[in-house]
């Protein structure tokens, strides 16, 4: 059976990733919860190694590729633990996604100049649709918080409205562990 790659759709990317994607260092990134794909293929077209771990067996069969290893985990299942070592990756991704109780074990899985990139949901989406349960709702500065009580220092961050891909209440967060080095932080002009 021949396998093909799968077509890089830019305008599916998240703006917010690509935006911030290139601060990420050199070495391996996850790509949590990575859907089918669409972020790992962006991460490993600029240079990265990376690891797309998500529950539903098919959409990582669509998130394969060159440059990718998947990793087919539920880390909600009652007695799942964070399968990776501390100090393991160069950046973090995750997109559309919230556990709460993955939180400390994912940033621990930060190398010590590693790049955190997050967005999703905020309290109020409701209004515009799914997701609507608290559980998966971002309180208002929670990001920001987080980042606090994990030692990061915030890049960048926003919380509001978005209308693209549809619209919708997200924060988003682009934050680094403390030996990323602040000349790195490259912020795009506008």
């Amino acid at each position: 059976m021949q396998v093909t790659e799968p077509i890089l759709e830019t305008e599916a990317i998240s703006g917010w990733l690509r935006r911030w994607a290139p601060l990420i260092p050199g070495g391996e990134v996850l790509d949590l919860a990575c859907g089918a794909g669409r972020h790992a293929r962006h991460l490993v077209s600029l240079g990265h190694p990376v690891i797309a771990l998500d529950h539903d067996p098919e959409m990582l069969e669509k998130a394969a590729g060159t440059g990718i290893t998947t990793s087919l985990v539920d880390l909600e299942a009652p007695g799942a633990v964070w399968p990776f070592a501390p100090g393991r990756f160069a950046g973090i991704v995750v997109t559309n996604y919230l556990h709460r109780p993955l939180l400390e074990a994912m940033v621990a899985s930060l190398a010590p100049d590693g790049v955190l990139l997050y967005e999703t949901f905020a309290e109020g989406n409701e209004q515009f649709g799914k997701p609507s349960n608290p559980k998966f709702l971002l309180k208002e500065g929670e990001m920001l918080t987080w980042a606090v009580q994990h030692g990061l220092r915030v890049v960048a961050y926003e919380d509001g409205r978005v209308e693209q891909p549809k619209a919708a209440l997200v924060q988003r967060i682009c934050a680094v562990r403390p030996d990323f080095p602040r000349l790195a932080a490259l912020l795009p002009t506008f």
